[in-house]
């Protein structure tokens, strides 16, 4: 115990000392994707050791990929330590700075998808019916699930699992959705009114990968791999 509070002193004071800077300039986070609703960090931490001290500016989901343990030093705020499993999708509302240090054996490996049009999104609307349960809950597909997770700025985060071969059938997009990939991913999407092509092969991400889909579509997925596969979709109003 003596050790335990020898550390989160350390810890603190340490933070404390951290000169504080934009998101943007913080070396552990590498901006991935940028456009006019979203920006895409994809952030590692080496074991033992900690960002600086950065701002979130903006409301944020994060991705985390692979299981550790991190503490969490939020300015003006004792650290907290926090688990994160593989795949865990969390929303975190602006603004606040902290640092992250990476308590576990591996790199601390997460997707921060900042959202840049919150001031507006915190107050709207959401599209998702909860009286249709399209808020929350487990669907079971065809040789896999669709887990939605939680609405955050009328923004829907859902997790999918798909076995080789595993569909998730034709639905519709209004809006634009981002995919992050949790796992690799050979994945083999079919849009309605338009042929299956060489032009459109399957679609290959790596771990921690983005892609972002215009809205107004309709498709079919397929998990063409011999490995499962496992994604987190964002899906904008």
């Amino acid at each position: 115990m003596k050790r335990l509070a020898l550390f989160l002193l350390t810890a603190t004071l340490l933070a404390a000392q951290s000169p504080e800077v934009e998101i943007t300039a913080e070396p552990h986070h590498h901006l991935a994707l940028d456009n006019k609703s979203v920006r895409v960090f994809n952030v590692e931490v080496d074991p033992n050791t900690e960002t600086q001290m950065h701002w979130h500016r903006h409301d944020y989901f994060s991705v985390n990929l692979g299981n550790t343990e991190i503490s969490n030093s939020v300015k003006d705020k004792p650290p907290a330590t926090v688990k994160f499993t593989d795949g865990d999708t969390r929303f975190a509302s602006a603004t606040f700075a902290h640092v992250v240090r990476d308590l576990s054996p591996q790199p601390f490996r997460n997707v921060t998808i900042e959202i840049l049009d919150d001031a507006t999104l915190r107050n709207a609307s959401s599209p998702w019916d909860p009286a249709k349960n399209e808020d929350r809950g487990l669907v079971v597909l065809n040789h896999g699930t669709k887990q939605i997770l939680f609405v955050k700025d009328a923004i829907r985060a859902t997790e999918f699992e798909l076995q080789p071969g595993g569909v998730v059938p034709k639905h519709h997009h209004t809006g634009p959705v981002l995919v992050v990939a949790i796992t690799d991913l050979a994945l083999e999407e079919t849009i309605e009114g338009q042929p299956l092509t060489p032009a459109h092969p399957a679609s290959h991400m790596k771990s921690g990968d983005s892609k972002w889909l215009p809205g107004n579509i309709t498709h079919t997925v397929t998990n063409t791999s011999t490995q499962p596969a496992k994604f987190v979709t964002l899906e904008f109003p």
